[in-house]
C-alpha cells in the first residue's frame, strides 16, 4: 500500500506533492519486563500540563469559505501564522478562539514554497507564543500538537520527535524541505497549529501526516515545519 503525505486542512483536502526522502531502516528497541507486582502506571511527562496551559490562550482555528485550520499568535503586533495552504486563495478570512466568537482577519501574505502564511488579527485579543530551538530536538523528546482537528478548537494530544532529519515536499515547493517527524496524533484541521516543547515553547508548524490512501487519518506519523524556517518566513512576509 502507498504510504501518502496529506495536507491536514478540513473541507477539500489537498495531497502534497512527493514522499518522505532519506527513510532509513528503524531499529527496534527492547523494554526490560516489568515484574507485576512492581508494574505500576506511568503519571505524564514532566511538563506536559504546564504547557499546554501556555499555550492554549494562543491558539485559534482558521476559516475560510472552504477550509479550515489551526494557527497561533506570533510576535505582539496581532499577527496570526498558519499553513499556506490552510489560507490557499480566500480573501475573506476568520480565526476563532475557543468558545468564543469568529474575528476577521487579514491576509499579511503567504510563502507557498515554506506553507507558511501570516493573518493580521487585532482584535482577537491573543497571547504570542514563545519560540523555543527546532535544532536542539532530540529523538525521543516529548513535544505536544496544539490546533483544532475535526473543528475541536483546544485541542492537545501528546507525543514524542520521531525524527529529525526527515524531508518532504510542502506546497509549492520544488524540492524537498526539512521536516520535524512526530507521532503526537494530528489530523485534518491541525495544519498550521504548533508543535511545542514540554516547557511550552513552539518548535514547529504541523502541516502534513503519512497516511494510508486517500482519506485515511493519523497513524503516528506527522510531519511540522522547524519553527525556524516558519519563523524567517514569516518575518519576510510582515517585512
Amino acid at each position: 500500500m502507498a504510504v501518502l503525505l496529506a495536507a491536514l486542512t478540513g473541507g477539500t483536502a489537498g495531497w502534497l506533492g512527493g514522499s518522505v526522502a532519506r527513510e532509513g531502516a528503524l531499529q527496534a528497541a527492547q523494554t526490560p519486563a516489568v515484574p507485576a507486582e512492581t508494574a505500576a502506571v506511568p503519571s505524564s511527562p514532566a511538563g506536559v500540563a504546564d504547557a499546554a496551559a501556555v499555550v492554549l490562550p494562543s491558539l485559534v482555528s482558521v476559516e475560510t469559505a472552504a477550509t479550515s485550520g489551526s494557527g497561533f499568535a506570533y510576535g505582539g503586533a496581532g499577527h496570526v501564522l498558519t499553513n499556506a495552504h490552510v489560507v490557499g486563495d480566500a480573501e475573506a478570512v476568520r480565526v476563532v478562539r475557543a468558545g468564543e466568537r469568529p474575528v476577521d482577519a487579514e491576509v499579511v501574505g503567504t510563502d507557498t514554497a515554506r506553507d507558511i502564511a501570516v493573518l493580521y488579527a487585532p482584535d482577537a485579543g491573543l497571547e504570542p507564543v514563545r519560540l523555543g530551538d527546532a535544532a536542539a530536538l532530540r529523538i525521543g523528546d516529548t513535544v505536544l500538537a496544539a490546533g483544532s482537528p475535526l473543528r475541536l478548537a483546544g485541542t492537545v494530544t501528546s507525543g514524542i520527535v520521531s525524527a529529525v532529519d526527515r524531508e518532504a515536499r510542502l506546497g509549492g515547493a520544488a524540492d524537498p524541505q526539512p521536516v520535524i517527524q512526530t507521532d503526537a496524533a494530528i489530523n485534518i484541521g491541525n495544519s498550521g497549529g504548533p508543535l511545542i516543547d514540554t516547557a511550552g515553547r513552539v518548535v514547529g508548524v504541523n502541516t502534513a501526516i503519512a497516511t494510508v490512501g486517500p482519506g485515511g487519518g493519523s497513524i503516528g506519523i506527522g510531519f511540522a515545519v522547524p519553527i525556524d524556517r516558519a519563523a524567517e518566513a514569516a518575518d519576510d512576509l510582515i517585512g
